[in-house]
């Protein structure tokens, strides 16, 4: 999954009140100077960072405003004394782009001229070091997408999100060719139907009148039909196991690939709108 560069749920707040512990310099600036306090500033009042690296193109940013847009402004800006932007440019931006006013903002203290350029780059760096659970970010977001949550506005790609609701494909318990036995005691017979719900599954010859006519009993026409009938080429795939290209486990002619007309068995289906019919070969 790609990380994102910067969201509104990014650590700044993790970073900005690790600031309170013992750093390689012995200055504790959080414990010196007080507990951290979200104040609103104008928006004209911040001051980007001049020498920031980190680059946010329009796309992202436009994610980032879609992000506070649905889920308000929860992760303020950090700053220093100065007004400097220390982190969240990204966030900046994205209120410039909804034309917002005011931001909440952190103001840092205390931090020597080296400590906050650290902070500029290690606020970006160190979250594109996480990774991802990627089972458990499968099933959260399988859950949100099941109570209706819109996804599109969490950051992830299309092609992500994707991947993620699909999951792996699970393999199968025998070879796909492999196929299984009859049994001695056939609980489908030959004139059986099904009805699963709206739908209805007959077994039996679809090329035969009395079964599609029972199949259709008392239900709307059909709006599409679906075929695969044989080509009529008489087609034996055993040449390729012949030659050796193919290990394929299917043997034997096709059955019924003598016949390559079947419009007396699409006749049957004759109810079936022209213009929304898909016929297949």
């Amino acid at each position: 999954m790609t990380k994102l560069a910067e969201s509104a749920d990014a650590p700044d707040r993790a970073i900005a009140n690790s600031l309170g512990r013992e750093t390689a310099s012995g200055t504790s600036p959080a414990i010196k100077h007080g507990s951290l306090e979200v104040k609103y500033w104008p928006i004209n009042r911040l001051i980007p960072f001049a020498r920031n690296a980190r680059i946010h193109s329009d796309k992202q940013v436009a994610e980032i405003a879609g992000s506070i847009r649905a889920f308000g402004f929860a992760n303020p800006i950090l700053v220093g004394e100065d007004h400097d932007i220390i982190a969240g440019h990204g966030r900046l931006a994205a209120a410039r782009l909804l034309q917002l006013d005011t931001v909440p903002v952190i103001v840092l203290r205390g931090l020597t001229e080296v400590q906050r350029r650290q902070l500029v780059l290690a606020d970006n760096r160190i979250a594109l070091n996480a990774g991802w659970d990627e089972d458990m970010l499968r099933l959260e977001l399988r859950d949100l997408a099941s109570m209706g949550a819109d996804l599109k506005i969490i950051g992830f790609t299309k092609a992500e999100l994707a991947a993620a609701l699909r999951g792996e494909a699970a393999s199968g318990l025998t070879d796909e060719d492999q196929a299984p036995p009859p049994p001695e005691k056939p609980v489908a017979r030959f004139g059986d139907e099904w009805r699963l719900g709206a739908h209805r599954v007959a077994c039996g010859d679809s090329t035969d009148e009395r079964t599609v006519r029972q199949v259709l009993a008392g239900s709307a026409p059909p709006r599409l039909m679906v075929t695969d009938p044989p080509y009529g080429v008489d087609y034996d795939p055993e040449w390729r196991q012949r030659l050796g290209v193919n290990d394929s486990k299917r043997t034997g002619k096709v059955l019924n690939d003598s016949r390559a007309d079947w419009s007396n068995a699409w006749a049957l289906f004759r109810t079936l709108p022209v213009t929304t019919a898909l016929f297949y070969r």
